[in-house]
């Protein structure tokens, strides 16, 4: 899937104008010298990623970002890729200086409000230039917290900034909710069907499955893993099992090879219900006896990988729709965080991927939009699901 293991830690993101002490700050924090400095503006240009542990919460990814100022064709771009980054992080550090806080900075408050991401303040380099006590009070008063003002020669602030940090950045973050231990007892026994296609990765489990045997052990329980080729002999062999899991495009013939008294679900309805808007995920599916042709559908995808012809979310799950609906929709295919092509309420409705490879909150950021907009959403195995006919036996252990 062309991912690693960043994508799911906390990122916490350093955003201002140019020359602000961006890169300075985040050198500050981390106490190494991960960022480029210098005296000229613009310095930074594509966003620059390191990870360190911080006491309380873990390892989080620190992102610094190009100004938000930056001018000329290149410029516009890196700032394009500013507010992308600034999408993605579940804590933003908003850094001013020189008793300037403009519409940049504006800017940049409002979109972390209207997206709901935490944010914190920071007035840096007061060794500089010492910070208008009227300016900081009109903000505190205006935005409702704290504003910081540090100087990165003096390390006595960084411990209070660090602990405005851990305190800003939202638990939901860093505290993993387990999969399935809610619905399973001790010693229960799972099956997890995980079909090998050439869709899969070589010599490995896709992430969504290898998380599901971790929690299942987690939870003191059995986990089974097997083909779907190999499910029907291993059942025999168990004489019975207490939840199967299986992968999203294996739905029809699993259910049909699992005993209705045992429950079914798939890895991707698992993951939507820990870190999507599952409750908006059970209200929009069913939009998918409504769709026709000419209506548009996006597909996002969380992560970047090499489609197959066995692609599940750009081959499989379209012609599966076209399928079931008789129609020909139209089908927008966006990887990451990119921009939709469309205006949101372009769109009959969206369908996101499981989301393994990223946080509860930038899954939940990415499809505010289409929520707040009125445009229905589901996941790739609640649509399966439904469009399979066993859409109610696959939620019914959650509900």
């Amino acid at each position: 899937m062309g991912t690693t293991g960043n994508e799911l830690k906390p990122r916490i993101g350093i955003f201002g104008r140019r020359n602000q002490g961006k890169s300075t700050l985040i050198n500050y924090l981390t106490g190494q010298q991960i960022a480029i400095v210098s005296d000229t503006a613009g310095t930074t240009t594509d966003p620059v990623r390191k990870t360190m542990e911080i006491s309380g919460v873990g390892p989080v990814v620190w992102v610094d970002t190009a100004g938000i100022d930056d001018q000329g064709p290149l410029g516009t771009m890196r700032v394009e890729k500013t507010m992308q980054a600034l999408y993605q992080v579940n804590l933003a550090l908003i850094v001013f200086s020189e008793n300037s806080f403009s519409i940049f900075e504006e800017t940049l408050v409002k979109e972390c409000m209207d997206k709901r991401i935490n944010f914190l303040l920071i007035y840096s380099k007061t060794d500089v230039h010492t910070p208008d006590n009227e300016l900081i009070t009109l903000l505190e008063k205006k935005y409702h917290q704290t504003v910081y003002r540090i100087s990165t020669a003096d390390a006595k602030h960084r411990d209070e900034l660090l602990q405005a940090i851990r305190q800003s950045l939202p638990q939901t973050a860093y505290a993993k909710k387990s999969l399935l231990g809610d619905v399973l007892q001790p010693d229960s026994v799972v099956m997890l069907v995980t079909p090998i296609d050439s869709a899969a990765p070589e010599g490995r489990l896709i992430l969504p499955q290898v998380q599901a045997i971790r929690d299942v052990l987690d939870n003191n329980s059995t986990a089974v893993v097997c083909k779907e080729t190999q499910l029907e002999s291993t059942l025999r062999r168990l004489g019975s099992a207490d939840l199967v899991v299986t992968d999203s495009q294996a739905f029809r013939y699993v259910s049909q090879v699992v005993p209705n008294e045992i429950p079914l679900t798939s890895f991707s309805i698992v993951l939507a219900r820990q870190k999507g808007p599952f409750d908006e995920y059970l209200k929009g599916t069913p939009t998918l006896a409504t769709i026709a042709s000419g209506d548009r559908v996006a597909m996002l995808e969380s992560c970047t990988h090499r489609a197959t012809c066995e692609d599940i979310g750009r081959v499989k799950l379209p012609n599966l729709i076209r399928k079931f609906s008789g129609s020909e929709p139209l089908f927008d295919f966006i990887s990451g965080f990119d921009q939709l092509p469309c205006p949101i309420e372009n769109y009959k409705m969206v369908i996101q991927c499981g989301g393994c490879v990223v946080t509860g909150q930038q899954l939940e950021s990415r499809l505010r939009p289409a929520i707040e907009a009125g445009v229905p959403v589901s996941n790739y195995g609640m649509a399966i699901a439904y469009m399979t006919g066993i859409f109610d036996r696959a939620v019914e252990i959650f509900k």
